[in-house]
């Protein structure tokens, strides 16, 4: 028995030992090593479109809400590989078809804008797609263009819903050229809708998907320009892989 224990050790392993985090009382609660990015009081991690520009969306009772008027949220720090944990709101009295219902997004790594002034990155997709349809690689949980979700597990207008994302970002080599591509999981209200899946490079509106060298980029909050009510969004926090 003695020389089985020995055997057994051999493959025994006690270091690296993994850091204790406190985790929360329920699974939407940050844990003890998260960055909050909002906390229901100020936009303090945030910046306005780009770094030159304040926030400016509207927060009120623990809640932010999209201001149409302006544009986006982009966070001042920068990530490389994160865990997401997000929960929005699509209005009660949302109208509107289609993308033109409850329509914003998260840019997982902002890149760039391009030549019309449109957002370029890595998207997933936030769409009032209850009862409503669209195309089904831009509706609720899809990565933008590229990939439909496993389910649509949509709640009603007016309820919380929440993402739970993990982002591992594209690599690149010295020369510029890919190393390794980009890849998400996505749980929408707690249904698995991304798997892993591999992103074939910027998430565009008009054209094919590629990517170009970046390295660590912030995540940003779209302002969608469309004439529905603006969504609303509550307790956002992230967790560096």
């Amino acid at each position: 028995m003695d020389s089985l224990f020995h055997e057994a050790a051999k493959t025994e392993v006690y270091k690296p030992i993994p850091p204790i985090i406190e985790s929360g009382k329920t699974p939407q609660d940050a844990p003890s090593d998260a960055i909050i990015l909002f906390n229901g009081k100020n936009l303090d991690a945030w910046y306005g479109d780009d770094s030159t520009k304040a926030p400016d969306w509207d927060v009120a009772n623990g809640i932010l809400t999209v201001n149409k008027k302006n544009g986006g949220l982009m966070t001042k720090q920068k990530f490389i590989d994160y865990q997401l944990h997000l929960e929005y709101r699509i209005p009660l009295n949302i109208a509107g078809e289609g993308q033109m219902r409850g329509n914003s997004g998260i840019w997982l790594a902002r890149t760039n804008a391009d030549k019309f002034g449109f957002d370029e990155g890595y998207t997933l997709q936030i769409l009032d797609s209850y009862n409503s349809t669209t195309y089904v690689n831009g509706q609720a949980g899809a990565l933008y263009k590229q990939s439909i979700p496993l389910a649509n597990a949509c709640k009603k207008p007016g309820e919380w819903q929440y993402y739970d994302v993990i982002w591992k970002a594209p690599r690149f080599n010295e020369n510029g050229s890919l190393k390794s591509p980009g890849f998400v999981t996505l749980f929408h209200n707690g249904v698995l809708v991304l798997n892993n899946v591999e992103v074939k490079g910027k998430t565009l509106w008009i054209g094919e998907p590629y990517y170009e060298a970046h390295g660590e980029l912030p995540m940003k909050l779209e302002m969608h320009r469309d004439p529905s009510e603006p969504i609303s969004y509550r307790n956002i926090w992230l967790r560096k892989l």
